[in-house]
């Protein structure tokens, strides 16, 4: 089977995660997926598979080579983000793209246009959408050159590595897809998340992030009979929003720039929520990010009386470049095989996140590298064959140069 085929048997499975649900995985679709995986890994020939009941699968490829050499890990989540379906998905590839427009579906176009990423694959092949749902390549086209690494090494003996242990979980796209990662069990001394963009992106630093929950209690009256008694929680909702800055939001940063993002509101004249995630780079600007949102909550009991607002803010992970400097021979060999690969490496900061931040604070060094994908949540997701093979040989030339690290 090759990388292609493997990929497309996976975004056949609806893996969606729910940041409504409390089980793990969030969603029970997830657990056929894994379970798919888990004998896939064992018709494979992978040692040690073991699928435990939250949805964690772990495996071994035993190395071949003399001496004392490290283990490491290759890791990728398979649940899809909650803001496109990821049910029924139509994958089509677009062999030799032109650079003109791709017709997904009647009315459905991906241009250059809007999506000048389109332009760096010019002579490659594409898989794409229908235009109606995401494609899945994040983070399923990571698992699939894992997997399709493990399967090269297999049968390519002469290439000599270590123990390569690999792991795919559910829920990383709700951040919790580390939550109940068994760092122990995995037994490596470093490791690396393939969920990455495209082709050369290597990050080790990541936004601090915090979500944060804004419960208003209303009073509801009939209109008619309303003043002076009703307290209309839709109206503060829409207050409370227009305190936070305009200018500091998703749409209006980059880079290192951090936000305040309003993912949703749950509002009525009774009551109403708002939620929200809070990110920056920087560990103090993160601090006081969080201390502007709760002094917004205070201005606003000040106005309309203590209790009517509350928040409930939870951190969710942080900058692994903490944890990332003090170790980076984990980076070097990345940066080496790049170039042995002959791919450009593209360093920058993740303005999101991944489950190598909360692996690397659980004591498991785990940057990021790329696994191909682009316009990740949407129906204009697509990724590039030849960018999943050519991460397919960065993983394969990691596993080699890990093997002479000691030498």
């Amino acid at each position: 089977m090759d990388i292609t085929e493997r990929f497309l048997n996976y975004t056949k499975f609806d893996t969606q995660s729910s940041e409504e649900s409390s089980t793990v995985p969030s969603t029970p679709k997830q657990l056929v997926f894994a379970e798919y995986l888990r004998k896939e890994l064992e018709r494979e020939g992978l040692a040690n598979v073991e699928l435990d009941e939250k949805g964690y699968l772990y495996a071994t490829l035993k190395g071949n080579c003399k001496g004392k050499v490290p283990t490491i890990g290759f890791i990728s989540h398979y649940d899809t983000s909650p803001d496109c379906s990821g049910a029924h998905i139509q994958a089509s590839i677009v062999r030799n793209y032109n650079g003109g427009d791709i017709l997904l579906s009647e009315g459905i176009v991906s241009s250059p246009k809007k999506f000048p990423e389109l332009l760096a694959h010019v002579g490659e092949d594409l898989i794409v959408t229908d235009g109606h749902t995401l494609l899945g390549a994040d983070d399923k086209a990571g698992i699939a050159e894992i997997v399709q690494a493990m399967c090269y090494l297999r049968d390519h003996k002469e290439i000599k590595h270590g123990d390569i242990r690999i792991a795919f979980n559910p829920d990383e796209e709700i951040g919790m897809g580390a939550h109940h990662f068994d760092v122990e069990k995995f037994g490596c001394e470093w490791a690396y998340t393939m969920d990455g963009g495209d082709v050369g992106e290597l990050e080790f630093e990541n936004f601090n992030a915090a979500s944060a929950k804004i419960l208003i209690k209303g009073v509801s009256v009939h209109p008619g009979y309303a003043k002076g008694k009703m307290v209309n929680a839709n109206r503060l909702a829409a207050e409370f929003a227009q305190l936070l800055p305009a200018d500091e939001t998703p749409e209006t940063t980059e880079g290192y720039q951090g936000f305040y993002h309003l993912v949703g509101i749950k509002a009525c004249t009774e009551e109403a929520t708002l939620s929200y995630i809070i990110r920056d780079h920087d560990r103090d600007k993160f601090e006081d990010r969080k201390a502007f949102v709760l002094d917004c909550v205070k201005r606003m009991n000040e106005q309309y009386g203590e209790g009517t607002v509350t928040a409930e803010l939870h951190d969710q992970y942080y900058n692994m470049k903490e944890k990332i400097d003090p170790q980076m021979h984990v980076i070097d060999l990345v940066l080496k095989a790049m170039q042995e690969c002959e791919v450009a490496p593209r360093v920058k900061p993740i303005r999101g996140g991944t489950d190598g931040a909360q692996l690397s604070f659980k004591g498991l060094p785990c940057p990021n590298i790329f696994a191909g994908g682009v316009n990740f949540h949407g129906p204009y997701e697509f990724v590039s064959i030849q960018s999943m093979e050519k991460a397919m040989q960065v993983i394969i030339k990691i596993c080699e140069l890990t093997a002479g690290y000691n030498d």
